[in-house]
């Protein structure tokens, strides 16, 4: 080989050698192929069966648009941070999502105790939140009447949930005396607690009793008492199902029979398992969908969901498709992968199409949606009946 020729390859050689240094310090990558969405779930802990359910939804709306190609070539991809069920935890989650997953989005808590431990992380670091479930009205409006720039719902929100359940006790159940049992511990159930409070009253009714317990208590016994000798015509249990099961099967078993009512927080499986079917009969709880709703769209929905986890879907796995869709419309709308564009592409939702209905988000970041009153019969869930906004 001739002198000229070596030298050439050595030129060549270096050539090829500061190409690739040049890459490894910040030179064009390639295009990544996924669009990293954060899951902020509670997959363990107390509410773990919502934790679940919301995220089977979402999992299963982006695998339906996965399947169709994606979005700007691209697929979605869900990844899930376990907050536990715990607002400490839920901070910790958001913020490894979106420090060193790299997300530009993030989907959930369920719970609005939860969901209001991560507002201010997600405004820092300008990352839009939608939450699926959390109904507390501070979770998109902060106290100082300003709504949080970054953050979304997809289910209606306590003011209508606490009216609905009012109204229901008042004009369909005829009470004219209620006794109200919160959780002091739950923002969920606090907010609830005084809508449902006010709603009855403004209707003529009259609340005799008015009792607290915290998350993970096991006797409720004593307050029930104090509930029973007031004698209500219904009791409203603003809780999640977990506390649920058990106060309803101790106030059964101190022989209160009357209307117990409830709110989402109900809609779980495991509520009969823990309170027993026949503990639960004469139990009614406000609620976003019915599986029984005999609308193609929910039908569709219900045999896609059996089809890919073996069981109906409740309200929070509807939710959470909802939620899902409303991401996948965001970024659509968008046509970037910016927070900053998907986040104004969230607040202008319009006419979107979801299992729950037709969403279209207002000035405060909520929608307005139908409810459903269910009945708890035998064990099993029956449509009682339709309130709309």
């Amino acid at each position: 080989m001739t002198r000229k020729w070596k030298s050439l390859i050595g030129i060549m050689l270096i050539g090829i050698m500061i190409a690739v240094v040049t890459a490894g310090c910040g030179g064009t990558k390639p295009q990544a192929k996924e669009i990293l969405i954060g899951g902020n779930f509670e997959m363990t802990g107390g509410i773990a069966n919502f934790g679940q359910s919301t995220a089977n939804g979402v999992k299963l709306a982006f695998k339906e648009i996965n399947s169709k190609g994606g979005i700007q070539g691209k697929q979605l991809k869900l990844v899930v941070a376990d907050n536990k069920s715990e607002p400490s935890e839920a901070a910790n989650a958001i913020t490894k999502l979106i420090t060193q997953d790299k997300v530009v989005a993030v989907l959930g808590p369920v719970a609005s105790s939860n969901v209001l431990a991560t507002v201010q992380i997600g405004k820092d670091n300008k990352t839009p939140i939608l939450t699926a479930t959390a109904t507390n009205p501070k979770v998109t409006v902060g106290d100082d009447g300003k709504v949080r720039e970054y953050v979304f719902r997809a289910c209606f929100i306590d003011p209508f949930q606490g009216t609905v359940m009012a109204n229901f006790a008042a004009k369909s159940l005829k009470a004219k005396t209620a006794a109200v049992y919160v959780d002091n511990s739950s923002d969920y159930s606090k907010g609830l607690a005084e809508i449902f409070e006010a709603s009855f009253i403004k209707n003529g009714g009259k609340i005799v009793a008015t009792e607290a317990f915290l998350q993970k208590d096991q006797d409720f016994k004593a307050a029930l008492t104090k509930m029973k000798a007031t004698n209500p015509d219904v009791i409203f249990i603003p809780a999640y199902y977990q506390e649920v099961g058990l106060i309803v099967k101790q106030a059964r078993e101190l022989g209160m029979n009357m209307p117990l009512l409830g709110t989402d927080g109900w809609d779980s499986p495991k509520l009969v398992e823990i309170a027993g079917a026949a503990s639960l009969n004469n139990g009614f709880f406000s609620n976003h969908y019915s599986p029984e709703d005999k609308d193609p769209r929910i039908q569709k929905f219900v045999a896609d969901y059996k089809k890919e986890y073996n069981q109906v879907p409740d309200a929070l796995a509807a939710l959470g498709y909802d939620a899902g869709l409303m991401i996948i419309d965001a970024l659509k709308r968008a046509n970037s992968t910016e927070p900053a564009k998907i986040k104004e592409a969230l607040a202008n939702t319009k006419n979107l199409q979801v299992v729950t209905g037709i969403l279209t988000l207002d000035s405060k970041h909520n929608p307005v949606k139908s409810a459903a009153v269910i009945e708890m019969k035998n064990g099993k869930q029956l449509f009682k009946e339709k309130v709309n906004p």
